[in-house]
């Protein structure tokens, strides 16, 4: 079941800094909801463990997360996927760009793309829908707040 998820976000530092958070591992394990771990294999791999609530389904995923289709510091894609044992997959990814936007603010723009599959997928378009939507705002919001705290 795939689905996707567009949104903005405003933050209130320059484009530099913004573009160092999306590459930082740290940064990036502190915005992911319910990430446990996010280990930095190499400049574009990460591996992640995150803890997810999907409706009554709580699960532990595995998983990998790569960057790719870089374009410093304006444009890349994240892209990871997830194995959560009986509950099922999960893997997705993220168009993300940043626009300069006057001074020390950058917007940051994501199509963002999901596809679960296993007993998480049998919960129902609209309730993996809205909770996909929630964790991606989630994530986006909390990464402003970082960069522009």
């Amino acid at each position: 079941m795939a689905l996707v998820i567009e949104g903005e976000e405003r933050i209130a530092a320059p484009l530099q800094k913004v573009w160092a958070g999306l590459n930082d591992p740290d940064i990036l394990k502190d915005a992911i909801p319910g990430c446990k771990s996010l280990e930095k294999k190499s400049d574009t791999e990460m591996a992640a463990t995150v803890v997810l609530k999907i409706g009554p389904i709580k699960a532990t995923f595995n998983g990998e997360v790569t960057l790719k289709n870089l374009n410093p510091p304006h444009s890349y894609t994240i892209q990871g996927e997830g194995k959560g044992g009986i509950a099922g997959f999960a893997k997705g990814g993220a168009d993300v760009t940043l626009t300069a936007d006057g001074a020390g603010t950058t917007v940051l723009k994501y199509a963002a793309k999901a596809d679960v599959g296993g007993k998480i997928a049998q919960l129902g378009s609209r309730l993996i829908e809205s909770t996909s939507k929630k964790l991606a705002g989630q994530f986006f919001s909390t990464f402003g707040e970082k960069m522009g705290g």
